[in-house]
């Protein structure tokens, strides 16, 4: 890849290992790159060891979205998902097990699948993309079985409330909404930029994130990052960032959160912005936690830039892995 790439490389999307000793991360030209965070994180590391260990194309566009099974990476790019085997890529072995392609009403449009999640309640595949709806796919045979219609735009993020057997979904429309997974009805619709304290008309209404922890839901995009309670649907807590955020994540008593500006934010559930902690790229797409390992215990960051920022403790970035 030429110098010219190199700068206009965007990280989308990272998942770890089921083991925790890797790390995939999923770029704007339609590559995977496997990094070995053990050799990256060992004390006689050298800066060979913060390159990958494989680099593929695995789609046609970006890589939006990456997500790891007890065994499997899948991705998603150009309107299809592909399965990937965790143990054949460490041996750097790069055929798909699997492609597989929703069932679009046109065909001659690709829709973008811009999320992913599992549903663990009946190990179904979760995803929401460009043609404004959520495909459903039972992991088992590989077939798609359900689609939740209802957004009027495209579907920018989806995750699941597991203890509510829920699917939480934000979208280009500015609405998230809430479908019960078993009968794939939507019970909630959350038109977030009409409420006052979250409307930012000077950035638009559409939802980039959300992200959910038992009766607590995160989103944000237009609209300011919130917390929201869900039995009572309503914002708590609104927090006052900068630009749109695209991913958030609780982690323990704390709201780690990217998007636009070079910095994690830390935040207090309350609503106050704690601490914002300077990454390389300046702009930032994806935030990742591992916690498949204690021992690799890293939040990685990555955005406008084909360096993905290593953290070993959250206060301060320790490395940078390069694609």
């Amino acid at each position: 890849m030429g110098p010219v790439e190199l700068l206009h490389m965007s990280v989308f999307s990272q998942s770890f290992s089921p083991c925790g000793r890797f790390l995939a991360a999923g770029n704007n030209y339609g590559e995977i790159a496997v990094f070995s965070l053990s050799a990256a994180l060992s004390p006689d590391s050298t800066a060979l060891n913060q390159k990958p260990v494989l680099t593929f194309t695995a789609h046609e566009g970006p890589v939006f979205s990456l997500l790891s099974t007890d065994c499997h990476l899948l991705s998603a790019g150009n309107g299809e998902i592909s399965a990937w085997s965790w143990s054949e890529l460490t041996k750097k072995n790069v055929k798909p097990l699997w492609t597989r392609r929703p069932n679009y009403k046109s065909s001659l449009e690709i829709p973008e699948i811009n999320s992913m999640t599992i549903n663990p309640r009946d190990n179904s595949l979760v995803a929401g993309g460009g043609d404004n709806n959520i495909h459903v796919m039972d992991l088992e045979n590989g077939v798609f079985k359900t689609v939740l219609q209802g957004h009027s735009d495209y579907v920018h993020c989806v995750t699941v409330r597991e203890r509510e057997a829920e699917i939480l979904s934000g979208g280009e429309d500015g609405a998230v909404r809430v479908w019960d997974s078993r009968t794939g009805q939507c019970v909630h619709c959350i038109e977030v930029y009409k409420y006052e304290v979250c409307a930012r008309p000077q950035y638009g209404k559409w939802i980039s994130c959300v992200t959910t922890d038992s009766d607590w839901m995160l989103c944000g995009g237009g609209p300011s990052l919130s917390l929201w309670h869900l039995r009572s649907l309503s914002p708590t807590s609104i927090f006052n960032l900068s630009g749109c955020q695209r991913q958030a994540a609780f982690q323990q008593d704390l709201i780690l959160t990217v998007g636009e500006g070079a910095f994690v934010s830390h935040c207090l559930l309350g609503g106050e912005v704690k601490a914002q902690i300077p990454c390389t790229p300046q702009s930032l797409n994806t935030l990742q936690l591992n916690n498949n390992s204690t021992e690799h215990r890293v939040l990685t960051v990555g955005g406008s830039s084909d360096h993905i920022d290593v953290f070993t403790n959250l206060s301060y970035r320790a490395f940078s892995l390069r694609f």
